[in-house]
């Protein structure tokens, strides 16, 4: 197996997410798919995961919601093509809204299932947000490929996409994608998106 897959979960997510899952079982003796736990605060994933792509070297970077948004901002760095699914460029609006304590929705390595939304972590969303485009350069904008779907009642910002990008692709389903969803829809993409850049 020489091809990687990096995935980049959500917020209220881990790497043993659903589509976490999904994506391990669907290429599972063709292509490695590293599904690590993303740390909370935005810069700490973005240096956690720029070491991560120095140290693994992945082909391809798969997000999803928050994942999507830390993506988006790094394939000009890292030079890897990306699939952005749902993205979510406006944390902060989303964070404003849910103050307080949560549990993360599916398991995390480190048995930490708490954590808390406040002020200091919005601002830090916030210093990102307002520079997350800044390295847009149009050698990137076909490869940087962006799935929505139809049903997702949290982002809306595949028009923000286009403006960047030109790869926008739906699919029948909501924010957070099934197992089958994963199946259906992301996987023969991000097949596509392998094809793609080996002859581009």
């Amino acid at each position: 197996m020489g091809r990687k897959i990096l995935f980049l979960h959500g917020f209220f997510a881990s790497g043993q997410c659903v589509p976490a899952q999904a994506l391990r079982e669907s290429f599972e003796g063709r292509v490695e798919v590293l599904t690590p736990d993303l740390p909370m605060h935005p810069k700490d994933a973005i240096s956690f995961i720029l070491s991560l792509i120095d140290q693994e070297k992945p082909d391809i970077l798969v997000g999803n919601s928050c994942g999507s948004f830390y993506a988006q901002m790094l394939v000009p760095i890292v030079g890897i093509p990306a699939l952005l699914g749902n993205p979510h460029f406006q944390m902060t609006e989303f964070l404003k809204q849910r103050l307080g304590e949560h549990q993360y929705k599916s398991p995390r390595k480190d048995g930490n299932q708490k954590f808390v939304i406040d002020e200091v972590l919005i601002e830090e969303f916030a210093e990102l947000e307002a520079i997350q485009f800044a390295r847009c350069n149009p050698s990137y904008r076909d490869k940087v490929w962006g799935l929505f779907g139809e049903q997702d009642t949290l982002a809306h910002f595949e028009p923000l996409f286009l403006e960047h990008y030109t790869q926008s692709y739906h699919f029948p389903g909501g924010h957070t994608p099934t197992a089958e969803e994963v199946r259906r829809w992301y996987v023969p993409l991000i097949e596509k998106l392998f094809t793609f850049t080996s002859i581009n």
